[in-house]
């Protein structure tokens, strides 16, 4: 891919590491966030991704100050600022449909007409993105998975409206970062969504019915599934509020009960155990 400017937009558990991956591809990577207390946050995390793997070996020093130096100089609270003249842009907010349509709007606006618009959204219809800007044919979903530095394979998600050359573009943009596209059709929760939030959801049903606890059923899926990690820890991971919210939108989106998220997972949102951005969820974090 011949473009070099990318804009990524928040800078939470995703977008946090998809600046790095895209910083360390060799693009001029800006990142846009609501706060200067989430940058500082966020790039503190890319700063500690950075340090372990100086620590491994996998880079050297001056390559890590390089990269997060040139971070911090285009982290900004400004999304006009962090956009314009963006090649490529990873939108990579909280999942809420109304903010993204928002974000999208602005983005149209502000970046030239060749940008291509993408959405690391784990849930929302890429359709209902596109059709909010006057560029539907380049806007792309790009499914991102938790934590993107690590995880190799990338959902992308071509709406009715995207065109064969934005495709093309964002499959090419995907594989100069290192990672393996897999294209899907735009339906709700996509494949990967669809079905590990499946999973996690039956997991607390069986625990809400006593069936085992939360630490065996992760030990089953770790020693007979040979998961790294199982369902809760997942969740945990993820944030069980953004997998509650998933869940809410496949079971709005098609009716399909088996959707529904289990009343544990509801009540463990409401009483503030997200996971481990919380200190606590399924299991307790210092």
């Amino acid at each position: 891919m011949t473009k070099k400017k990318v804009c990524v937009v928040g800078i939470g558990v995703m977008g946090n590491g998809l600046a790095q991956v895209c910083a360390q591809a060799g693009y001029d990577t800006s990142v846009v966030s609501r706060s200067e207390e989430s940058l500082e946050r966020g790039i503190g995390k890319i700063k500690r991704n950075l340090s372990g793997l100086v620590k491994k070996g996998r880079m050297q020093q001056e390559e890590a100050d390089s990269i997060l130096d040139a971070l911090r100089a285009q982290a900004t609270t400004s999304l006009e600022d962090g956009a314009k003249g963006a090649d490529f842009v990873i939108e990579a907010v909280y999942e809420d449909l109304e903010l993204k349509k928002g974000i999208f709007r602005e983005l149209d606006r502000i970046c030239p007409e060749h940008t291509i618009l993408a959405s690391n959204t784990s849930t929302f219809p890429i359709i209902s993105l596109a059709t909010v800007t006057k560029r539907p044919d380049k806007v792309i979903g790009t499914h991102f998975m938790n934590p993107p530095p690590l995880i190799l394979g990338v959902e992308i998600i071509k709406s009715l409206l995207t065109s064969e050359d934005t495709v093309q573009r964002t499959d090419e943009f995907v594989k100069s970062l290192g990672k393996d596209p897999i294209m899907v059709k735009d339906s709700p929760g996509f494949v990967v969504s669809r079905m590990i939030c499946l999973v996690m959801n039956e997991a607390v049903r069986m625990h809400e019915e006593g069936v085992a606890s939360v630490e065996d059923i992760d030990k089953i899926a770790r020693l007979c599934f040979n998961w790294p990690i199982g369902p809760f820890q997942l969740l945990d991971l993820i944030g069980i509020d953004i997998v509650a919210a998933v869940l809410n939108t496949m079971y709005n989106e098609t009716g399909g009960y088996r959707f529904k998220p289990a009343l544990l997972m509801v009540q463990m949102v409401r009483a503030g155990r997200t996971g481990r951005k919380a200190g606590r969820g399924f299991y307790e974090y210092a």
